[in-house]
């Protein structure tokens, strides 16, 4: 019993002393924790020192050396720091100097306005004062003054006095305008081609943005390595346009489109038309359209491009056949439904320039319920007449393979073609060897009421028998 007595002292302290050991490296832990969070970039004096070989980290000599070099770029970085940065303090007393220092320009550019008006006001009183008394005198200097008004002797022009002593404003204004064109020739002499173009695209009252500055750029011609000088002159001028929201007169945009595309520049081309800050014309989409016909990889953007414009323009002909020319003729039917503004000339020539067969069945048949809006009779003898018989031939052909019935209602639907013209259709059938369809056209014509085959050879009718009668 006293063993075991003696047995269970000895585990009750040895689980005690195990307490205290594990509270002991708790605690230690937990310094450690805290010494790393106070201090993350103390360095293990055992480990090697960084550029640094074993035996080098050992010698004096060395190390004094390294620690010269490491108090040098120390004093190099902190001087640096001095010079690229500086307290925000005094950014804030910066702008307080810079707010004072525009204050005071302000002041000085109102000033000199002030002067520049007493003095042309002077120059204009001197030069009256200096006319009166070289004169007789006879009259006061106020009529003097009005005399001198009224023949525009002063300074050449009545306005020139009544605007420079009743409005100092317009006097400036004349002033900046005189500036903006003397700098941008002066430019334009220096070769600062760029400068140039920016004096232009922001010019008051858009005084360079004319036919005269193209032809200046024009002149100068390209740079080789660089962009045309004209290219980049219409890219300010139609942007600031946009950003200003006023669109660049027809002239302009036309020999912008113009110079894009002798640029290869479509791209351009298409962001200028997209936006919308121009002033369209037929001409500019009929530019847009030649150029798609010699680039044909092109073509289908250009025709979508000078449809946008003669949409704008109100040219619906030349609208409808951009549409045709694309292919889409459903589009184009109903953009005709639309306007309603088309004649039968106007349509016999879409036919001519986009002789295409789906548009030719659309325009002789029935459309959303509607009448026809051409005659097919008239069509063929159109086609014929205008030496595109390869069509109308075409044309026949798809007719007779159907048969009859369709020449059939082809005639009765379509009331603009009288007989007459239905007997030459039927004898450019019998022509070109469609003698079915021959056959076909004279029984519909024979079948009418009130109409009956007359031969050459009868002379024994009389046509104006019923006259008479």
């Amino acid at each position: 019993m006293t063993r075991r007595k003696g047995m269970r002292v000895i585990e009750q302290n040895s689980s005690k002393i195990q307490l205290q050991i594990d509270k002991i490296k708790q605690l230690r832990a937990e310094r450690d924790m805290k010494e790393v969070k106070h201090f993350p970039f103390s360095k293990d004096p055992s480990k090697p020192i960084p550029g640094m070989t074993l035996e080098e980290s050992v010698n004096l000599d060395a190390l004094n050396k390294y620690l010269k070099h490491l108090e040098d770029k120390h004093a190099e970085i902190k001087q640096l720091m001095s010079k690229k940065y500086v307290p925000a303090q005094r950014k804030a007393h910066l702008e307080e100097e810079m707010i004072v220092i525009l204050k005071r320009r302000d002041e000085a550019e109102n000033a000199n306005k002030e002067l520049q008006f007493r003095h042309q006001r002077l120059q204009i009183i001197f030069y009256a004062l200096t006319s009166w008394v070289k004169s007789d005198m006879s009259s006061s200097f106020q009529d003097f003054m009005k005399q001198m008004e009224k023949t525009k002797d002063l300074y050449g022009d009545q306005g020139i006095v009544e605007e420079l002593c009743e409005d100092p404003s317009k006097a400036k204004e004349a002033e900046i305008l005189l500036y903006y064109i003397e700098r941008f020739n002066e430019l334009i002499s220096l070769g600062e081609y760029e400068k140039a173009i920016c004096f232009a695209a922001r010019s008051p009252r858009r005084i360079l943005q004319n036919i005269g500055t193209v032809d200046k750029f024009k002149a100068v011609g390209k740079i080789r390595g660089k962009p045309s000088p004209l290219l980049l002159f219409f890219e300010a001028i139609f942007s600031t346009s946009h950003a200003h929201r006023r669109p660049v007169n027809a002239e302009l945009t036309l020999e912008g489109i113009k110079c894009g595309l002798s640029e290869k520049r479509l791209d351009l081309v298409i962001n200028w038309v997209t936006q919308e800050w121009l002033t369209f014309s037929e001409e500019a989409g009929d530019v847009i359209c030649a150029y798609g016909e010699q680039n044909t990889h092109n073509k289908a953007k250009c025709l979508a491009l000078a449809q946008i414009i003669y949409n704008e323009c109100s040219v619906h002909n030349k609208a409808v056949l951009c549409l045709c020319k694309q292919g889409q003729i459903y589009e184009a039917m109903q953009y005709i439904q639309q306007f309603k503004d088309f004649t039968s000339d106007d349509l016999m020539q879409l036919i001519k320039l986009c002789p295409h067969h789906e548009l030719i069945w659309c325009l002789t048949k029935e459309w959303n319920g509607k009448p026809p809006l051409l005659s097919f009779g008239l069509v063929i003898l159109h086609l014929c007449s205008v030496d595109m018989k390869k069509v109308a031939i075409r044309l026949l052909q798809e007719v007779n393979e159907g048969g009859k019935n369709a020449i059939e209602h082809l005639m009765i639907n379509n009331p603009f073609c009288c007989l007459e013209r239905w007997q030459e259709v039927a004898s450019i059938c019998l022509q070109h060897g469609f003698d079915r369809l021959y056959n076909d056209i004279m029984s519909v014509l024979r079948s009418q009421a009130g109409v009956t085959e007359i031969s050459e050879e009868d002379d024994t009718v009389n046509l104006m028998e019923h006259v008479f009668w």
